[in-house]
């Protein structure tokens, strides 16, 4: 008899916090499933909502080596960037160079935008956050921490490195001061791309 007057207690009590945990697990998952589908993607990655229909050259061939001049062991300077098939509507361009094999994940090079949309981006283009001479351009701040272009300089012994020159076709100028970060351009991007294109050229160092 005593037996029983605890037993059902302890029995009630069991229940209770296995109701409470099914109700802990349910909340749990719910909770998961509403931010997975509040978050989405990532994102970042603008030309994905655009064709693939610049086309886009240099002075060197799509996975051919990039000439040193245009590298940290020869001028520094960016290489003329060549544009072809520039869509109906565009109003600027934006260049993003980019080396996805970077030890600690892929490292911008040059972020520039608002330049014309023109069939010849010229070398020596200067090293400011806004210049007129030789193109107007307005230029932002690479993983160097510094304004405009610099080129290729991977780790010593670390391979051969794939660099990205990715020009964009946007369908307005934008309204982004000189000197900005490569997330404040591609969040002002958003919605503007019109198409984009790509060279990707190769550089190491032994």
């Amino acid at each position: 008899m005593l037996f029983h007057l605890f037993q059902k207690p302890f029995t009630y009590i069991a229940i209770v916090s296995l109701m409470k945990l099914r109700w802990l697990v349910s909340s749990l998952l719910a909770l998961l499933v509403l931010s997975a589908g509040c978050l989405g993607s990532s994102g970042g990655d603008e030309k994905m909502n655009a064709p693939k229909t610049l086309e886009v050259g240099s002075v060197f061939h799509d996975g051919q080596f990039i000439p040193k001049e245009y590298t940290c062991e020869g001028d520094d300077t960016n290489p003329p960037i060549y544009i072809g098939n520039i869509p109906e509507g565009t109003k600027s361009l934006v260049i993003i160079v980019d080396d996805p094999d970077a030890p600690g994940g892929t490292f911008t090079h040059w972020i520039a935008w608002n330049v014309p949309p023109v069939g010849e981006i010229p070398s020596w283009i200067p090293k400011k956050a806004k210049t007129d001479e030789p193109i107007h351009i307005l230029q932002g701040k690479n993983d160097f921490g510094r304004i405009g272009y610099n080129g290729p300089c991977p780790p010593r012994g670390h391979g051969v490195h794939h660099y990205h020159f990715k020009v964009y076709a946007l369908d307005t100028e934008l309204d982004l001061k000189p000197g900005s970060s490569r997330k404040d351009l591609e969040k002002a991007m958003e919605g503007h791309v019109l198409a984009w294109g790509e060279v990707v050229g190769l550089y190491e160092r032994k």
